[in-house]
């Protein structure tokens, strides 16, 4: 693949990175049959095409997705890995084949979840180590305190925090610096734009954005749920499902009217309209094949008028989006509901 003309680079971490990143997880369970071999060669794709930032975590497929970008990283020529961001998480813990999990933000658990990572990444120091999710019962201070240890011990570059609100991002952020905020955010999850977008710019931290792309509803081309292989999670998922899932399709055909008026995949228009929200917000949208990857990275090129984005804020205003995010048993750790 021939890398597209490099859009202007955005901060993750201390580092410049390429506006979109790569969510991994999907490589490994949760959207069907994994293919490792495709998995891989779509991580080579990747980084011949310019990305910099990948995004795994220790819970996705058990520790499989770490292991498999592992691979990946000990290909890559060391040029290349020199200008590559990893970034993991802790604090989800699930039973294999199972969605339900608990929430572990011990200290002592945060250590032997760091080393386990470390192993598996086949890495001495993890690049950005995030809090995947927040356990309330632990004070945030006793968790950030841990997981700085580990930024002394030359074990971990940079902290995150993920799916925390105000209050705790700032009471983390005084006890050490965070370097990235990872949420969901996209055309139908905009929870983040009162509070967290303002602030994540004015502290100078990373918005890092997963599931840009609503879990695919937003590509235009989501097949119904009954046509999902029967391990896809999104079969279970309020959004997707009965006239929830039929009133968030019609707002998917007006974007896919909008965008082909515009001249662009209803993908790049999504993701680009993501990009705009500010100079601090980094979308991970998931690939799973290589023939995603492309039309991700030219949503960067995108530039949308207010028009535009006026047009865009409209069409997906809160009101307008039907179900839940999650079901019961994905609330787990994330302090705001909405």
């Amino acid at each position: 693949m021939t890398p597209p003309a490099s859009p202007p680079s955005r901060m993750l971490a201390g580092r410049a990175v390429h506006p979109v990143g790569l969510g991994c997880m999907g490589m490994s369970e949760f959207y069907g049959a994994s293919d490792d071999a495709e998995s891989l060669a779509t991580l080579h794709a990747a980084a011949e095409l310019g990305v910099t930032h990948f995004d795994t975590a220790d819970t996705y497929g058990h520790g499989h997705n770490e292991q498999l970008l592992g691979r990946f990283l000990k290909e890559v020529d060391g040029r290349r890995r020199a200008a590559l961001t990893v970034a993991t998480k802790f604090g989800i813990v699930r039973e294999p084949g199972r969605y339900e999990r608990r929430i572990d933000n011990s200290p002592a658990y945060i250590r032997s979840a760091c080393e386990a990572s470390l192993e598996r990444l086949g890495v001495d120091c993890i690049d950005l180590y995030y809090c995947h999710r927040r356990d309330p019962a632990i004070p945030i201070a006793e968790v950030v305190g841990a997981m700085s240890l580990l930024v002394e011990q030359g074990k971990v570059r940079s902290l995150g925090l993920s799916e925390v609100g105000l209050a705790t991002l700032r009471a983390a952020h005084a006890v050490h610096p965070i370097a990235a905020l990872q949420s969901e955010l996209s055309l139908w999850e905009r929870g983040l734009e009162a509070e967290l977008l303002p602030a994540t710019q004015a502290m100078g931290i990373a918005l890092v954005a997963y599931s840009p792309l609503g879990r695919g509803m937003l590509t235009g081309a989501m097949p119904a749920p009954e046509a999902l292989d029967e391990k896809d999670f999104r079969r279970s998922l309020p959004r997707f499902t009965g006239s929830e899932g039929e009133q968030n399709r019609r707002l998917v055909e007006a974007l896919n009217r909008l965008a082909q008026d515009w001249g662009f995949p209803a993908t790049q228009v999504a993701l680009a309209w993501t990009l705009h929200k500010g100079p601090q917000v980094l979308p991970i949208p998931g690939a799973r094949r290589r023939r995603h990857l492309e039309q991700n990275l030219a949503s960067a090129e995108i530039v949308l008028s207010p028009r535009q984005i006026g047009e865009l804020d409209a069409l997906f205003a809160v009101d307008k989006v039907r179900g839940e995010r999650y079901p019961q048993a994905g609330w787990a750790g994330i302090e705001a509901r909405r």
